[in-house]
């Protein structure tokens, strides 16, 4: 079914929750609009028990019709897994605890573009508690920095412009993704060709 709109040039393609328009974030973290995959029935992401092992495989999604300024009529769909928020949790966990190590060794702070550095967790002050101006900088934890980040644990976008396909199907194929990246990188770091 999917192959009939290669001719038209159907896609699937990530989108970055993080960097939608604010408005747009804004539904994506609304606690209403969401409906678990498997049965379709609608859910409330407040209600989800990360805690809880049986509801850690499920996953949730929400959809609109979304445009951006060079393509319209597309449909951005999101998806939410408790199993990939507790996972990114963990990984960011790791990250804040160098981040104090840092800190508390009073190593240099400056980081690299790497958005898994987690430099990127420490900021700089110079200013007394009293707010006078301190002769010596001192690092600190961003702890809203790590608050914004927290928000979008469990969240995937997807974009495309198969506008009546099913959900679930569209879900599936981007989640292969994955499987042709990887024999792309098989591809040019193992084989030689020329």
């Amino acid at each position: 079914r999917f192959f009939n709109h290669f001719a038209d040039r159907a896609f699937i393609v990530t989108q970055s929750v993080k960097k939608l328009k604010k408005e747009e974030m804004e539904w994506v973290l609304k606690d209403e609009g969401w409906k678990d995959l498997s049965t379709r029935k609608p859910i409330k992401l407040s209600d989800i028990d990360l805690n809880n092992p049986e509801i850690l495989n499920h996953l949730y999604y929400k959809e609109e019709p979304y445009e951006t300024k060079k393509v319209n009529n597309q449909r951005l769909i999101v998806t939410f897994s408790p199993k990939y928020a507790v996972y990114q949790k963990h990984i960011r966990d790791k990250q804040v605890e160098r981040a104090k190590q840092f800190i508390e060794k009073g190593k240099k702070t400056k980081g690299t573009s790497n958005p898994n550095d987690p430099k990127r967790f420490i900021d700089s002050i110079s200013v007394t508690e009293n707010g006078e101006v301190a002769v010596k900088t001192m690092n600190i934890l961003d702890t809203s920095k790590i608050e914004n980040e927290a928000k979008f644990d469990g969240f995937y976008g997807i974009a495309t412009d198969l506008l009546d396909d099913d959900v679930a199907s569209i879900i599936k194929i981007s989640e292969g993704r994955w499987e042709i990246e990887e024999s792309f990188r098989i591809m040019k770091s193992e084989f030689d060709a020329r």
